[in-house]
């Protein structure tokens, strides 16, 4: 056993993709462990920390090592470090967290890492249902102030799937119209002057985040959202 302390990154994943139903649910990766300790059980992707690289640079190559993605949205999520989180001695864990859009989530086919509806996951690894705990807290609280949900989309997006990312992930369904009001009082959305094509109806308008305007904080979306 190891008397120091070693530095160790992980990161949890976010996408949506469609369940067994076809439902599209809030899922992550996880990566099932070939060596002891915890040997056989699903962890979170990751690994030791490089003194040659800053950490969010060794979160990101890590995500890519492990399951081969690259994050449209990485943020560092807290620091774990209890003295008994892993039998091998002190370990201590920067964890990151991601978002990934759905279609980059299809390419991952390493036999070694799986998906799971990130509200249904089995007994991992050490301390990491904790730790996704924890990261589906700040996501969900993040998500109603903050325009990070387009991280899940393309670079152009209607509003209803806008929201329908919203509600996924925050579990509950939101008034269209509150939910517009909202998203264009925030200043962040602005339509592209294109329409989807291929409808037999009136074409839904195309949207886009505006990264260039300061995002104000317009408070969560209320109750009076919710139907």
């Amino acid at each position: 056993m190891s008397t120091g302390i070693d530095l160790a990154v992980s990161t949890v994943i976010f996408a949506l993709r469609p369940d067994a139903d076809g439902r599209l649910v809030l899922s992550i990766p996880l990566v099932r462990r070939t060596r002891a300790p915890q040997e056989g059980h699903w962890a979170l992707p990751g690994g030791s920390a490089d003194a040659r690289e800053s950490l969010a640079e060794t979160a990101a190559r890590k995500l890519a090592e492990t399951t081969g993605l690259s994050a449209a949205y990485l943020e560092q999520l807290y620091c774990f470090g209890d003295p008994e989180r892993s039998p091998s001695g002190r370990v201590v864990s920067v964890v990151y967290w991601a978002l990934v859009r759905g279609e980059e989530a299809e390419l991952v086919t390493d036999e070694n890492v799986a998906w799971f509806a990130a509200d249904e996951l089995p007994r991992l690894a050490f301390d990491h249902n904790l730790i996704v705990d924890y990261a589906l807290w700040r996501l969900r609280t993040k998500l109603e102030y903050a325009a990070i949900a387009h991280a899940f989309l393309g670079p152009t997006f209607t509003l209803a799937e806008l929201r329908q990312v919203h509600e996924i992930v925050l579990q509950r369904e939101l008034d269209p119209a509150n939910f517009r009001r909202q998203i264009e009082a925030s200043r962040a959305v602005v339509p592209t002057g294109e329409h989807v094509t291929g409808g037999r109806h009136r074409p839904p308008r195309l949207y886009r985040y505006d990264a260039s305007v300061e995002l104000v904080d317009n408070g969560p979306l209320t109750s009076a959202g919710v139907r």
